[in-house]
């Protein structure tokens, strides 16, 4: 899909499911895959997704947004992220063999996950850039540093493309579902999230959200929606 019409389609669609209800189903697939950026690829195509197109405060951002995707197997929970960009905000030196501390700092797509509904404080951050680069964090807000968590390894593992000609970038996830539940995969878990873009810098810095914070920060759990593992026998 080309930006402008994949924009126009973020634009009606975002105002539409913040009215429907903060929740994202998550598609049953029956087997693992590789990593998997093609959001047209027999994996993801036809996977029903959630949009990340408002500002921190709330109001619609034109020209910027991301569209999430998941599914789901007994052994890991996947992401897919479709991102637009205006201007890309990337760390000069990359490293995809090691997690980066402070991938926030650049462009990115993040997704924050909790399976504990009685404390909502406790959950886990993973983050993608378009350059591949990756971080995973276990949050804990209770303590005086919570981002050093990121010294937990879930073991997900990451993939990530741009597209400079019709600036876009796409991001993929396979999160070991043991990192993010106690409990074995299994159809109608809930799981507590939001999901983030960081885009560009400077003066043409956005920060969006699926579910907005209204806050300065996006470590605010009580903004968060759900993901529910469902089936689909209509995919594969």
């Amino acid at each position: 899909m080309r930006r402008a019409v994949w924009i126009a389609c973020l634009l009606v669609t975002t105002a539409s499911a913040s009215r429907a209800g903060a929740q994202i189903v998550s598609i049953y697939a029956q087997k693992d895959t590789q990593p998997n950026t093609n959001p047209d690829s027999r994996f993801w195509r036809g996977v029903p997704g959630v949009l990340a197109g408002e500002s921190q405060a709330g109001g619609l951002v034109p020209g910027s947004g991301m569209e999430i995707r998941s599914r789901w197997t007994h052994n890991y929970l996947y992401l897919l992220f479709i991102c637009t960009f205006r201007t890309l905000n990337l760390n000069p030196a990359p490293r995809v063999d090691i997690e980066t501390n402070r991938l926030w700092q650049w462009d990115v797509a993040e997704a924050f996950i909790g399976s504990d509904f009685n404390n909502i404080r406790r959950y886990k951050e993973f983050e993608v850039s378009p350059q591949g680069e990756w971080v995973d964090l276990d949050v804990n807000l209770d303590t005086p540093h919570h981002e050093d968590g990121w010294v937990w390894n879930s073991g997900f593992k990451v993939a990530a493309r741009i597209s400079r000609k019709t600036h876009m970038w796409y991001g993929f996830m396979q999160i070991p579902y043991s990192a993010i539940d106690s409990r074995p995969a299994a159809i109608n878990n809930t799981l507590r999230a939001n999901f983030f873009l960081s885009e560009g810098a400077g003066s043409y810095h956005e920060g969006l959200a699926w579910q907005p914070t209204h806050q300065q920060t996006f470590h605010v759990p009580e903004a968060f929606g759900t993901v529910v593992l469902n089936s689909a026998r209509q995919l594969h």
